[in-house]
């Protein structure tokens, strides 16, 4: 998925990044599941871009997420929002990435 979105961090340190700004993102989702459903899926990209594109895309992340909005942070709840997801990469620049994966279950 793509998103265009701003923040700001809240850093206990000086940072340009305390200042709004924004990036266009590149989020990465795996899931995974033993059986895929009847349409032949395990999650339905629609599905998906509902969750998550129709929720960040063009928003101020501060206002639509209830935490500091890092990459991790937004990669960890990007995978807690989508089902059988187990890994996400959120990318904010062509250097700068992070990704969150949940333990083994």
């Amino acid at each position: 998925m793509e998103i265009s979105a701003t923040h700001r961090l809240d850093l206990p340190y000086e940072s340009k990044c305390t200042a709004l700004h924004g990036h266009n993102w590149i989020i990465s989702v795996y899931c995974r599941s033993e059986k895929l459903n009847r349409e032949g899926m395990v999650v339905d990209f629609t599905e998906m871009k509902k969750r998550i594109t129709d929720r960040l895309d063009h928003k101020n992340l501060n206002e639509v997420l209830p935490f500091n909005p890092t990459a991790e942070n937004i990669a960890r709840w990007i995978c807690e929002q989508i089902p059988f997801c187990y890994r996400v990469e959120v990318q904010e620049s062509e250097k700068n990435w992070a990704w969150y994966e949940k333990e083994s279950e």
